[in-house]
Formats: C-alpha cells, structure tokens, sequence
C-alpha cells in the first residue's frame, strides 16, 4: 500500500477550519495533494471532488475550461443489493474527458452478520435484527461481494468495464467474405495499462454460430507497452452459414502462467465482435427477423390442423399428441399437454411487477419507483376478462383472442391487454400482446409475460447474454452465448431478497426435463428471461434469505423488457434511456414443446427453430 493523497475528513461540512488544515498539510508535506469531499470547488482543494453525481454533473465539471484541477468521484455506483447499472456511462464520460480520473465503488463487502437457523440454513442479519433501535436497516448491505466474499454479478460488470485491454474490430467493408458476413479481418488492441505491458496475458479467439465455437485459435501478441496500440489479425475462415444464423468473434486475453493474484487462465479481458451483418446492424447483435412474418414455422404438407372446441367453460385446441386448454371465464391457458407430459401450471398471463430491488424501494432518491409502483396498484393487479373468441384460419391453424383488464381493485389506472394465440397442428403457439396503458401511470418495472410450471423441468438452456445476470443498464459483460444451468443455479443470494436472475438479449430459452422433454420460447426477436423456484410475491415479502421457501413449481418470466436497475439507494436514479415508459406496446413470441428422444436433440429443435424465424421462413 500506499498514501499518495491527504483527506480532510469525510462528509464533515466545509468551513474556515478546513482551510486551516490544508495550510497546516502543505507546510508538513508539500509532495501530496489534498482531497475533501465537500469543498467541491473551493480552491483550498488540489482536486474537485463528488459523492454520487449524476454523469451530466462530471462532464459539466469536466468541460469547465477555467478549472484545470482533476475531477474524483469519492464514492459512486452504489452498489447496495441487484445494483450497479450505469456504470458504462459513467466510464464513458471519464474516457474522453481528460480532467476525469476516475472514482470509489462504494462499496466493496455487504457488512451482514452470518447467522443459522435451528436447521442449519445460513442467512445474514443487518440493522434491527438485534432490536437494536434507532438502526439503519440493511444499508450497510451495499458491496460488490456478499457477506461471506464471494462476488456479486455486479462485479463482472466493473471488471468488464475496467478491462486493461480495449478490444476493437477491424472491418474491412469492401470485402464481403459471404452473403451477410461482415468482413472483421482482425483486432485493433488497446493497453489501458498506465504502467505495464501486456506482457503475460495470453490472447485467444473462437468464432461462434448461435452461440457455440465453430473455429478456434490463439493470437501471436506483442509485447504492447502502456497507453499504446497494436493491430493482430484473426485467422478466422468464413464459414457457410445456416439460413437465420448469427456469427460472432470471441477475443479473449487471459494469465499466460500464475501469478501471486490469480492462477493462468485467469481472463482479465474479453470482447464480442458481431460478425453477421444483421446481428451487428440490430440492438446490441439482436439478430434479424424478417418484416411481415406472422408464424415462425410455416404449416408443411406433413402437418395436421388442430381441431377446436369452443364453450363457455373453455376453449381446447389440440393435435395428434397435445391438448391445450384456454379457460373460458378467465382467458389463461391452464393445461398443456405432450405426450401425456403436462407442460404448464399456469399463465402465461400479462405481467408487471418485479419484486423490488434495494433501489427501488429506496426513499432517498428522486424516482422513488417502487412507492409509485404500489401506489398505482402494479403490485397487486388483477386479470379481468372482457371477452374472447376463436376461429379457425384459411391454412387450419386456430386463432385466439383474448382481451382483458388489468388493474388493482382499488386503482382506477390500469391496462387493457389483447392476446392473440395463433396455433397450428404442430403445437407452435405464437402469442402476440398488445398492452395498451391509462395515461397516467409511472414508469414500470417490466412489462411481459409469466408463467408457471410444474416442477421436473430444471435444466434451462438458453441463447442470449450471460451466464450471469443482465439487465438493460448492467450487460456489458455478459457475451451472447448458448448457455445451460439448472433452475436452482440462476437464484442470486442477496441479502434482502429481491428481483434477480434476468437475462437480456434472449434468442430462446427452453426448461427441460431429464429426458429432454419441455417448453421452448423464442424471442420475435428478443426476449428478457428468468427462471425461479420462487414467486416474485415471494421475492417482495422476504426481508431475508431464511425467509424463502423454495417452491416446486417453476416461475417463468418471459419479459419484452424490464426496468434498467440505476444506483438510487445512494445515487443517481436508473437514466432517462433505460425507463420504461407506459407506452403502447405489441410484442410477440413464440411457444413449442420440446419432445427430442434426448436432451441434446431437443437443444438441436430448438436452434433450428431460432433459425427458422431469424430466416424468415
């Protein structure tokens, strides 16, 4: 360690005898700057100092030309429970204005007391769990790793975004290497080290098609010194994609041997480089769904049209080997069977709310979202049915339309929802919402569908960013990829629970069973997803983690969007471009059952069937 900087104090007020105190600093040490928070400006200061300012204060304050000193930020990017977003823009701002040098995470470790249960269960205690009054409740539970030191998601962000390597792609537009193939001939690397080369670090690449690595190798690096450059090429072939594909390059720098930190392997750098035109032209490689297209698989020769029959008690559609049921008093799918395997529980049905998290129930800040969430009743809407019909179309397949209102009994504002279910005899379901929001609303928390499965279908596989969580201001660091865990695997243990376990950019997700047999959803054309063994009532009543009771039923979330996550718990709210906003909305997805004769063929279907819809077929 060392002390290059004399403090004043911290949140101490400002006045005469801090200027006393600097003159006395600079007659004993004159080799040291000085720093104080709340002097701001004063020029008693050798550097201006912020707590939590929002990114347009620093750039202001940056691009005051008349103030040479640098810029700090003491303490931001509150990192208090599933938190930590904005923090690209704020890296954005200090890259490219020199007067920024950067800032404090606060913090680094949840301050939590372990505790047991009679039974052995672990959970962490905070302010009051002692009866301890006056306290401040969990605020102390605000790091990067949880009580016990293992890393938070929110800790792959700030490694990714404070990566010593930049990695950019080089392409070459003249070239077009195959129909929809962007010519990316090499890499253009950045070391953002101030002192040491890159020498140590390993880099590889692996060009990957949906997902999964079709080509692979290492990078011959140079010995790049500090602050400087160096252009490699990419020895990638172009490959033959399948119609709907999407390419990418993974470039990975990573510990050549062990060193007293970290063991080889060890990646302190990656990037991900859309190759596929559409992919790279979309949101964040979001990938290409062709304009006009209504059902993803076209009814073949092969297939059988469903048969119908309509009551007032219900609507079942069904196939040579399924059977799906439409309530007729409420408009919720409520069975759906394959091969005698009932799919589903419950849903899938318009949703709203999301269990809130540490800044969102925050009453420090300016947005306040979760109050304004419970005081427009998202926290406790109700499904009102207001009519619904079926009809069979020109090529056999079944249309139903539901139409609902959604809204808490003891709130004028709501929803009005219309749900379109396509269905063919092959048991796809195309399901297209339209959600029409009373003018009046706050920002939400998400808007999407959920539904609930019965237990045994653990295995979740999907393609879009990860493995960890994301969210729309926090994924930076989570590649696009084809991933797979268990259900139980995606819960994140904060410490006050809360919503968690989202990931964005979605192709398709699939819950499987252990012969491979389950439920398929593809995004048209992308899809924020979650999987729990908790409700996101659960969620919102848990004040601890001993307070969960794990459930066997599976809580599937299927999210046009949610909500970006902000730092309001001490900080600046979620930024204007990642609210969602009550705006007239239409998305679509689409539904299949999964019957491979094992796992890996119902992960084979399920690629095939992104494809099919990314082709446009």
């Amino acid at each position: 360690p060392s002390v290059i900087i004399w403090s004043l104090g911290n949140e101490s007020g400002y006045g005469p005898n801090h200027e006393a105190m600097a003159n006395w600093v600079r007659q004993y040490d004159p080799t040291r700057p000085i720093h104080y928070h709340p002097a701001e400006y004063a020029p008693t200061v050798d550097m201006i100092s912020f707590m939590y300012p929002p990114v347009a204060k620093i750039i202001d304050a940056a691009e005051n030309d008349g103030d040479p000193r640098p810029i700090l930020m003491c303490e931001y990017a509150h990192s208090m429970g599933n938190s930590t977003g904005n923090l690209k823009e704020y890296w954005e701002a200090i890259e490219s204005h020199p007067r920024l040098i950067g800032g404090f995470i606060w913090d680094w470790m949840d301050q939590g007391l372990r505790q047991e249960t009679d039974d052995g269960q672990v959970w962490y205690a905070y302010g009051g769990d002692f009866g301890d009054e006056p306290n401040d409740g969990n605020f102390c539970i605000n790091g990067l790793l949880f009580p016990d030191a293992t890393p938070q998601p929110a800790m792959e962000e700030v490694k990714k975004i404070l990566q010593p390597v930049r990695i950019e792609g080089i392409v070459t537009n003249a070239v077009e290497l195959a129909a929809g193939i962007r010519a990316v001939t090499g890499v253009r690397i950045h070391n953002r080290r101030c002192f040491a080369s890159l020498e140590g670090l390993r880099a590889t690449w692996a060009l990957l098609e949906d997902g999964v690595a079709i080509q692979s190798g290492e990078l011959e690096l140079p010995p790049v010194a500090a602050g400087e450059s160096a252009e490699l090429t990419v020895p990638w072939e172009a490959p033959d994609p399948q119609s709907g594909s999407e390419l990418c390059l993974n470039v990975v720098f990573s510990l050549a041997e062990d060193t007293s930190w970290a063991a080889a392997g060890h990646v302190v750098a990656a990037e991900q480089l859309w190759i596929s035109k559409d992919a790279s032209e979309g949101a964040e490689g979001a990938g290409h769904l062709a304009s006009g297209t209504t059902r993803c698989p076209a009814p073949g020769a092969a297939s059988t049209a469903p048969q119908v029959e309509s009551s007032e008690e219900a609507i079942v559609v069904q196939g040579d080997d399924w059977r799906l049921t439409i309530d007729g008093q409420t408009g919720a799918m409520t069975s759906w069977t394959v091969a005698g395997v009932e799919l589903l529980s419950a849903g899938p049905r318009f949703h709203v709310w999301r269990a809130p998290t540490n800044n969102d129930d925050t009453k420090r800040g300016e947005q306040q979202a979760a109050n304004r969430w419970r005081e427009a009743g998202l926290d406790r809407v109700e499904h009102q049915l207001v009519d619904i019909s079926s009809e069979t179309l020109d090529d056999g397949a079944v249309r139903v339309q539901v139409r609902s209102r959604v809204a808490a009994p003891d709130v004028e504002l709501g929803f009005t929802c219309t749900y379109t279910l396509t269905i063919d005899g092959d048991a796809n379901v195309l399901i297209e919402t339209h959600v029409l929001p009373d003018e009046g609303l706050p920002f939400l928390p998400r808007l999407g569908l959920q539904m609930t499965l019965p237990g045994g279908f653990e295995t979740m596989t999907w393609y879009g960013r990860g493995p960890h969580e994301s969210y729309v201001d926090r994924k930076q660091s989570a590649l696009v990829g084809l991933y797979s865990g268990t259900v139980d695997e995606q819960y994140v243990p904060y410490v006050v629970p809360q919503e968690h376990g989202n990931k964005t950019d979605v192709r398709w997700v699939a819950l499987t069973n252990a012969e491979g047999v389950g439920l398929l959803a593809v995004g048209l054309p992308l899809l924020e997803v979650s999987a729990h063994h908790y409700t996101t009532e659960d969620l919102t009543a848990a004040r601890h983690l001993h307070e969960l009771q794990r459930r066997e039923e599976i809580t599937l979330n299927l999210d046009h969007r949610q909500g970006g996550l902000g730092n309001e718990s001490c900080g600046p709210g979620v930024l204007p471009q990642y609210l969602l906003q009550p705006e007239e909305t239409t998305f679509r997805l689409l539904l299949r059952p999964l019957t491979g004769e094992d796992y890996e063929d119902s992960m084979r279907q399920a690629q095939a069937l992104n494809r099919q819809c990314r082709g446009g077929s």
